[in-house]
C-alpha cells in the first residue's frame, strides 16, 4: 500500500514538472514568434514610411510643376514648398542643406536681385525651396522634421488644398470631371497618404 501511494505520487510530480516544462517551453516559443513578428513589422513599417515618404515629395513636386503650366488657380501653391521641407527624404534634404545648396541658393540670390530680367518665373518656388532649406535653423531642419509637428503640418497643409481645389473646381464632382481636374485631385489626395501613414505607425 505504501509502495503503490509512493509510485503514485512521483508519476503525478513528474507529470506536473513535464506539464511546467511544456508550458514553458511553449512560452519561449510565442516570446521568440513575437519578437520575430515585431522585427518584420518594424522593417515594413521603415519601408512604408520612406516609400510614402518619396511619393509624397514627388507629389508634391508633380503639383509645383503643375503650377507653373495649366494649373491656373488661386490655391496657395506656395504651402507645397513646406510640405516638401517637411517630407523631402533624408539623403536629398542633407545634400541640398550642404555645399551644394549653399551654391545654388546664392546663385539664385544674385541673379533675384542683380538680373531679375534674366531670372525666370518657374524658378522661384525651386530657388525659394533650396532657400529654405539652406538657411532653416536646426529646429525646424532637425527637430520638426520627421517629428510628428512636422507630419501635422503636412496633414494641414494636404487638407486646406483638397479643399481649395474642391471649391475652385465647383464641387466634388467637378474636381474629378473638368479639365486636368483628375491629375491635380489625385496629386492633392497623395499628399495625405505620407502623414496618414506616419501619424498610424507613431501611434501604434
Amino acid at each position: 500500500m505504501g509502495k503503490k501511494s509512493y509510485l503514485a505520487m512521483k508519476i503525478d510530480g513528474g507529470s506536473s514538472s513535464f506539464g511546467s516544462d511544456l508550458i514553458a517551453s511553449d512560452f519561449k516559443e510565442l516570446t521568440a514568434a513575437a519578437k520575430k513578428l515585431a522585427i518584420h513589422v518594424g522593417i515594413f513599417a521603415g519601408f512604408g514610411t520612406s516609400f510614402f515618404e518619396w511619393l509624397a515629395a514627388i507629389a508634391a513636386i508633380y503639383l509645383l510643376v503643375l503650377d507653373r503650366t495649366n494649373w491656373k488657380t488661386n490655391i496657395l501653391t506656395g504651402l507645397l514648398i513646406p510640405y516638401i521641407f517637411f517630407t523631402l527624404p533624408s539623403f536629398l534634404f542633407g545634400f541640398l542643406r550642404g555645399e551644394f545648396g549653399k551654391w545654388v541658393a546664392i546663385i539664385a540670390v544674385v541673379l533675384r536681385l542683380f538680373f531679375p530680367s534674366r531670372f525666370p518665373d518657374w524658378l522661384e518656388m525651386p530657388g525659394s525651396l533650396v532657400l529654405l532649406i539652406v538657411v532653416a535653423p536646426s529646429f525646424f531642419a532637425s527637430t520638426l522634421r520627421g517629428n510628428w509637428i512636422g507630419v501635422a503640418i503636412c496633414l494641414l497643409i494636404a487638407c486646406y488644398l483638397l479643399q481649395e481645389h474642391i471649391r475652385a473646381s465647383g464641387g466634388f464632382r467637378n474636381s474629378f470631371t473638368k479639365a486636368h481636374g483628375v491629375s491635380n485631385t489625385v496629386g492633392i489626395i497623395l499628399l495625405f497618404v505620407y502623414p496618414a501613414w506616419a501619424l498610424i505607425v507613431g501611434v501604434v
